[in-house]
């Protein structure tokens, strides 16, 4: 059995994609390649990461969000 994880705005980027397979991609398409490289992706949230980008924080969480309720129905 499986927990689903809810992704917040509030999340640090990289629990997001320890938990989620496919938010990796989905934070590359929003944030560039640059967070993989950059400490903060272990302390720093989706908002904070929309928020320097430009971003609506909330379509990046339903994205991510979303991929999570598909990877539970595999």
């Amino acid at each position: 059995m499986t927990t689903k994880i809810d992704i917040t705005k509030d999340s640090v980027i990289g629990d997001a994609i320890k938990t989620v397979p496919g938010a990796e991609a989905v934070i590359r398409k929003y944030f560039g390649g640059g967070c993989f490289t950059c400490p903060g992706i272990n302390m720093e949230t989706i908002a904070f990461g929309a928020t320097m980008h430009n971003m609506d924080p909330e379509k990046i969480v339903d994205e991510i969000n979303s991929l999570s309720e598909s990877n539970d129905g595999a």
